[in-house]
C-alpha cells in the first residue's frame, strides 16, 4: 500500500464536540510534534479555534533537531502571534512555565471577571493537537499524577475530561483529531512517522522506506552511523542485512526491519530530526 488513507469515523464528531466547547473555555493549549511543526498542526486552526488566546507547545522538543527548535519557536511566534513554548514528554522543568504563561493569557480576562463584580474562576483551558502528539502526558505533567489516560497508540484519549491542574486552572483534555482529509500526501507521511495516524492507514514497509528517503536528505550520515551502513545505500534491505536479520531463501526480512526502522526513529534513537521545512 503506496497511499496513505484512514476512514476517521469518530474524528467528525469529536470536532463537532470541540467546536461545542470553545465557549466554554478561556484559552487554548495547542500542543504540536517538534519533529513537524507544520505538519502536525491544523491547517484551519484560526477558523477553529477563533480568537481564543492560545499558547503553543512545540512538543517532543528532545526527539527534534536541537539547533532548529528555537528557530522554529521564533518563526510560529511571528506567524501566529502566540506564545510558543518548547516542551518534551518526559521533563518536570516545563510545568511551571506552562503555568505561569496559563494565568499571564488568562489576566486580562480576570479583570474583565473583576471589573464585572465577579469573582474571579478558575481559567478554563483547552488542550487540542493530532493524536499521539503528547497532550495527556503534558496534563500528567501538569498535574503531577497521571489522572487522564495516556497512551503510545494514536487516538487513545477518546472523551473529553476536565482535570484540574491548579488551584486557577482546569484543562480540558480532548480526543486528537486528525485532518479529515488527506490531500497531502506528505504531511500524511510524517504524520505516520511520529505515528500520529493509526496503523491500519499505512504499510510500514512503505512509511519506514519514505523515512529513510526523508532521512537522507539533511541526516544521512546519522543514519548511517546508527546502522553501521558503511558507504552501503540507505535502505531498508541494507538495514536488515547489517541487522543479519535474514528470511527463508537469503533474503532480507522486509517487515521485521521495517518496524524497527519506524520504531527508531520515533524513539530518538537515531538521532534528534526534524523533518519540516522552514515555508
Amino acid at each position: 500500500m503506496s497511499h496513505i488513507h484512514w476512514y476517521p469515523g469518530h474524528i467528525a464528531k469529536a470536532q463537532r464536540a470541540l467546536k461545542e466547547k470553545l465557549n466554554l473555555v478561556d484559552v487554548i493549549l495547542e500542543v504540536l510534534d517538534a519533529r513537524i511543526p507544520i505538519s502536525s498542526a491544523y491547517a484551519d486552526s484560526k477558523a477553529l479555534f477563533g480568537i481564543k488566546p492560545r499558547i503553543i507547545l512545540l512538543n517532543k522538543a528532545d526527539l527534534s533537531d536541537e539547533k532548529l527548535n528555537l528557530k522554529w519557536k521564533k518563526q510560529i511566534e511571528q506567524n501566529t502571534g502566540s506564545i510558543c513554548l518548547l516542551t518534551s514528554n518526559g521533563s518536570q522543568k516545563d510545568t511551571n512555565l506552562i503555568i505561569n504563561k496559563i494565568l499571564e493569557c488568562a489576566k486580562p480576562i480576570h479583570e474583565k471577571m473583576t471589573a464585572k463584580g465577579l469573582l474571579p474562576r478558575a481559567i478554563r483551558v483547552m488542550v487540542v493537537g493530532m493524536p499521539n502528539v503528547g497532550k495527556s502526558s503534558t496534563i500528567n505533567r501538569l498535574i503531577k499524577k497521571a489522572k487522564t489516560k495516556t497512551g503510545a497508540k494514536a487516538g487513545v484519549t477518546r472523551q473529553q475530561q476536565w482535570v484540574r491542574v491548579h488551584d486557577k486552572i482546569e484543562l480540558l483534555d480532548t480526543p486528537g483529531i486528525i485532518p479529515m482529509k488527506q490531500a497531502d500526501q506528505n504531511t500524511a507521511l510524517k504524520l505516520a512517522f511520529v505515528n500520529s495516524i493509526g496503523e491500519n492507514a499505512y504499510d510500514n514497509e512503505y512509511a519506514a522506506r519514505e523515512l529513510l528517503k526523508c532521512l537522507e536528505r539533511e541526516y544521512g550520515e546519522n543514519v548511517r552511523s546508527y546502522y553501521n551502513l558503511g558507504n552501503n545505500e540507505i535502505t531498508v534491505e541494507n538495514v536488515a542485512i547489517a541487522r543479519n536479520w535474514i528470511v527463508s531463501g537469503g533474503k532480507p526480512d522486509i517487515t521485521r526491519c521495517s518496524q524497527f526502522i519506524l520504531s527508531n526513529f520515533r524513539d530518538g534513537k537515531i538521532g534528534k530530526f526534524t523533518l519540516d521545512d522552514f515555508e
